[in-house]
């Protein structure tokens, strides 16, 4: 059972961002380390879920509604990329991330995660494609996965779905519990059992099939992509670019927003331990906050920030946060630094506040940090860019 270390706090404070295009304005935020501004990239989206950075200096951007777009010489092209498979977007449901393979610029293949909806209509799995990216269009589209969702439990929200290639080229995605209620017996709770994709991280070959050494691999009645399971809904998803190391992030309820180290094979407690409280009523879901066989957070946050995308930085234009975990939240509207000491947090920093809500960060080639945001106060929805200031 690990550990949860103690934490430092520290806030930073930055404006609210105004939404002025990039060749006109940009507004300054200050931090611990590194000052900085942020400079719209792209407006006019809608429900920006995911970005993916092409060789060249294209973006692809996902849009829940069910439109993967592209950014251009920073511009937003008018027309969507044909191509995308059928998406049911209703609830948190619809077209989600998008990530390139990693031998994207020889092979063009990228992956795209989704609510594809069933046949009768009523709800939706977790599903991913990989498909050939060709001029500005998806061919020879082939679907590699889709969860086994339990019947009772077809609704619209918590589809997980991201995903993240490691070193050696397996695909890991994650799966949510698909909002099955926390009450009663929770250790019978759908994502305490790994014989269905409620609740779990995968791991899967770049075509679909499933590694020979999967922890689950050959035993009878376990979905065999699982690598862990006991999770809530992860939708933040990234891997150490130097150590290896799987981290993802994931929605408590209220409360308990959680930073876990994906180790294979574990269980990660959802219900049955835990730090949020039941939405409203704040009365206890957990049975207690740790238990003997199942794995704490690293970090959690009370109250939630709503996490999302996460991103572990190692680029050259911000030196001083090489190494830091950052993790997107929307209910704070916000980013999450955190400074790490090996798997340890040790210090935590508040990055742009009231931007809108955020549903991706991610670091660009050139270095910058882009950040995805879907606003609900009538801001424009765009992709921004922090950049360093001198």
């Amino acid at each position: 059972m690990s550990r949860i270390p103690m934490t430092l706090v520290a806030a930073g404070l930055v404006a609210a961002a105004s939404g002025v295009a990039a060749q006109d304005s940009s507004e300054l935020g200050r931090s611990t380390y590194h000052d900085f501004r942020i400079v719209t990239v792209a407006d006019g989206l809608v429900n920006p879920w995911s970005m993916a950075f092409l060789p060249g200096g294209d973006m692809l951007v996902t849009e829940r509604p069910g439109r993967l777009r592209i950014v251009r010489d920073g511009e937003l092209l008018s027309a969507p990329v044909e191509g995308v498979p059928a998406v049911l977007a209703r609830g948190q449901g619809g077209l989600l991330d998008v990530v390139l393979h990693p031998d994207f610029a020889s092979n063009r293949m990228l992956y795209i995660s989704f609510s594809r909806p069933y046949p009768d209509g009523e709800g939706a799995a977790t599903a991913i494609v990989r498909a050939r990216f060709e001029n500005d269009a998806l061919h020879d589209v082939e679907e590699i996965f889709v969860a086994n969702h339990l019947e009772d439990f077809r609704g619209r929200g918590h589809f997980g779905s991201r995903m993240a290639f490691d070193a050696e080229g397996y695909l890991f995605f994650s799966s949510g519990e698909r909002q099955a209620p926390s009450r009663g017996d929770l250790e019978a709770h759908p994502a305490q059992d790994p014989s269905n994709h409620h609740g779990t991280i995968n791991r899967i070959h770049d075509d679909g099939s499933i590694p020979d050494d999967n922890p689950f691999v050959g035993q009878d009645g376990i979905e065999p992509s699982i690598y862990s399971f006991g999770h809530r809904n992860p939708q933040g998803l990234a891997i150490h670019p130097e150590t290896g190391a799987i981290w993802s992030t994931e929605h408590g309820p209220q409360g308990g927003d959680e930073l876990n180290l994906i180790q294979p094979g574990m269980n990660y407690g959802w219900p049955v331990v835990g730090y949020g409280v039941n939405y409203g009523s704040g009365s206890a879901i957990h049975e207690g906050t740790m238990r003997e066989g199942m794995e704490s957070p690293v970090h959690f946050w009370v109250p939630s920030i709503a996490t999302s995308g996460l991103m572990i930085y190692s680029g050259d234009q911000f030196p001083a946060w090489r190494g830091n975990i950052f993790a997107g939240g929307m209910a704070g509207e916000q980013i999450a630094r955190l400074t790490m000491d090996g798997n340890m947090v040790v210090a935590e920093e508040t990055l742009v506040q009231r931007i809108g809500r955020v549903r991706d960060v991610r670091q660009g080639p050139d270095g910058f940090i882009y950040i995805a945001i879907e606003s609900r106060s009538g801001d424009p929805t765009r992709i921004v860019r922090l950049e360093p200031v001198d």
